[in-house]
């Protein structure tokens, strides 16, 4: 197919697609469906979503909220995205108020293949600074190549590192909150592409540039699922925290080939004997837990709050994000008509996406904002209220359950309202061009810019939906499974990248933090 320029005309949210496709009718808006009708590649109806065929939904054999996955319902190929770190590219459009004399230095910090945890804690302990010294905008994906602002609060440090580097930018009388930022632009290499997709993928913009994008919390939210811990929260709401202090610091994974794991492994088997000392450098991130245990053994309470603020937040949010994802889910169902939208799955279930609706509801869709749970929440729509309270009820439990009785003042759910809709803007795609990591197949550049909060890669997953889907158990790395074996250059990227590891102080493969469940938001 020979490349050609289409300009959406009438949304202002798509730049220009640089695609290698025939021509394609698209839509204006108000105009009702015209030359484009795709087919359901995941060839799922509603009806087979809502008896469980092709998904994956909660097990129902306990509280925890642990998942049984399903064979995955996209059928076809599958795109790859973050095969290297410069697939995958962040970068934060900020402000701050500079001063002279500000007791808050704020630097612009680079990272790769680290969280935004493991990246402050490194500078934490690199510069001995006390735990909430560092402060920022909020998280940024580990897979990838990324940029963001920090504040570190009355010190001077500097950090040049293979996967790390901070860039002095002036100083601040106050830290830094989620305000600080205004957007974030990405830029991501879509790889494993074949040429029949290229068609599907101009009717998919299509749609996205008229329908926006359902903003949901995209898989990297829910790793505490994938790696067998469950929703943490939902034992701190039953009121045992020592089954949630358990998940967080004894649930091993067998996806997790860190030193991390291990130290897990060893508190499991090992749990309760509060004297002994796991034998590996990373199992310094527990020591203040331990202290408290070694003082009071029976005080997980005590021993729970010790881990870092921003993380024992990130826990409950996390279970705030699932209920605000069923709750869209179903807000959706009671919105538009079945035939309009199509199940696709992730870490903790099933998505729903539209791919058509009427002016009226769109509009509305458009201007809703769905909350994020609290025992506070109140509604002002009822439609809202009753997909709210089905996602509650799936749960069993009700508004006035969101509440830590034993940590009240520690541990609390906060009310914010979510847009339901994001449109991605100044979207611009590449020409396609040989894939040198999957022979025999096409990469796609795509850049876009997304308010603060919003996941790339649930537009890069809406974009795509007919060829994406989640890596499978033996793709994420478990070593009981058969992996297939890496073309030469993935290979030779992955050589590369361990050489680089060992040449980091304090970050290399054996105090890795991978597999902590500490995970991105973009």
């Amino acid at each position: 197919m020979s490349g050609i320029t289409t300009a959406l005309k009438g949304s202002p949210h798509v730049a220009q697609l640089l695609g290698a496709g025939a021509g394609v009718g698209f839509r204006q808006r108000g105009q009702t469906a015209g030359c484009i009708r795709l087919p359901d590649p995941e060839k799922i109806s509603l009806r087979d979503y809502q008896r469980g065929r092709g998904d994956e939904r909660c097990d129902g054999s306990g509280d925890r909220g642990e998942f049984r996955s399903r064979k995955n319902a996209v059928k076809g190929t599958q795109v790859r995205i973050k095969q290297r770190p410069e697939d995958f590219s962040v970068k934060e459009s900020f402000h701050f108020e500079p001063s002279r004399s500000g007791r808050y230095r704020v630097y612009l910090m680079t990272k790769q293949k680290l969280s935004t945890f493991e990246a402050v804690e490194h500078i934490r302990r690199q510069f001995g600074l006390k735990p909430g010294a560092i402060t920022y905008c909020g998280l940024k994906d580990k897979q990838g190549t990324t940029e963001q602002l920090i504040a570190i609060e009355g010190t001077d440090v500097s950090l040049q590192e293979p996967r790390l580097r901070l860039k002095f930018l002036g100083r601040s009388d106050s830290p830094l909150r989620p305000a600080n930022a205004a957007s974030n632009r990405f830029a991501v290499t879509v790889r494993a592409l074949k040429r029949e997709d290229l068609g599907q993928l101009n009717a998919s913009v299509a749609e996205v540039a008229r329908l926006g994008v359902v903003n949901y919390f995209d898989s990297q939210r829910f790793g505490s699922l994938k790696h067998g811990q469950g929703f943490i929260a939902k034992d701190l709401l039953r009121g045992d925290f020592e089954a949630a202090l358990r998940n967080y610091m004894a649930q091993p994974s067998e996806l997790d080939l860190s030193e991390d794991a291990k130290v897990k492994q060893f508190w499991h088997e090992n749990w309760g004997k509060w004297h002994r000392r796991a034998p590996f450098a990373s199992g310094r991130k527990y020591e203040r837990i331990l202290a408290a245990l070694r003082k009071e053994p029976k005080d997980f309470v005590t021993a729970f709050l010790q881990i870092d603020r921003s993380y024992r937040a990130l826990i409950l949010f996390t279970y705030q994000s699932y209920l605000w994802n069923e709750g869209v889910r179903r807000l959706l169902q009671l919105k538009l008509p079945r035939e309009f939208l199509f199940p696709h799955p992730y870490q903790a279930g099933t998505l729903l996406f539209p791919r058509e609706a009427d002016a009226a509801t769109l509009q509305y869709l458009r201007a809703a904002r769905f909350p994020l749970l609290a025992p506070d929440t109140q509604f002002t729509d009822a439609a809202i209220r009753q997909a709210a309270e089905w996602a509650l009820s799936r749960e069993k439990i009700a508004l006035a359950d969101l509440r830590i009785e034993k940590a009240a003042h520690q541990l609390f759910f906060k009310h914010e309202e979510r847009p339901v809709i994001v449109f991605p803007e100044k979207l611009v795609l590449g020409r396609p061009a040989a894939d040198e990591l999957n022979r025999g197949l096409l990469k796609l550049n795509v850049a876009f810019t997304l308010s603060p909060g919003s996941y790339a890669t649930l537009v890069v997953r809406r974009l795509f939906h007919f060829c994406y889907r989640e890596d499978s158990h033996a793709e994420l790395g478990a070593p009981s499974a058969r992996r297939p074996r890496r073309p030469p250059a993935v290979r030779a990227a992955v050589r590369a990248e361990a050489r680089s590891r060992s040449k980091l102080p304090g970050l290399r493969r054996k105090a890795d933090t991978k597999g902590t469940g500490l995970k991105s938001s973009q």
